[in-house]
């Protein structure tokens, strides 16, 4: 059975950091390109970033880039998502996904295959 725990939300201040952590299990995770999602207060699902099963290529949507970093570690099946210069508007619940794909050019919430239970980040001051 595929499991996806996600770890680190919080409530921090507009222009603070935080590091998501996902822990998976269930499935070989180093043939699988992950990816975090989001749902903003009163929103849809909302594709945040995706990683290649091989470390090697990253994607981010155009809110988040230059201020999340993805990254992963298959020798420990974990996925990470560094939030630096966080807004109120990044206030959502993120939700680690696995993905039924390698490594693809485009991405969106379709993509999604399994999906955690999700952390609450809050940016408020």
């Amino acid at each position: 059975e595929v499991q996806l725990v996600e770890s680190g939300g919080g409530l921090v201040k507009p222009g603070g950091s935080l590091r998501l952590s996902c822990a998976a299990s269930g499935f070989k995770f180093d043939d699988y390109a992950m990816m975090w999602v989001r749902q903003r207060p009163g929103k849809g699902l909302e594709w945040v970033s995706s990683i290649s099963w091989n470390v090697r290529a990253t994607y981010y949507a155009g809110p988040v880039k230059g201020r999340f970093t993805i990254s992963r570690d298959n020798a420990r099946n974990r996925l990470y998502l560094q939030m630096n210069n966080l807004k109120p508007e990044d206030t959502a619940q993120y939700y680690c996904a696995k993905t039924p794909h390698s490594d693809q050019n485009i991405w969106s919430v379709r993509d999604v295959d399994v999906r955690g239970q999700g952390a609450l980040v809050t940016v408020s001051s």
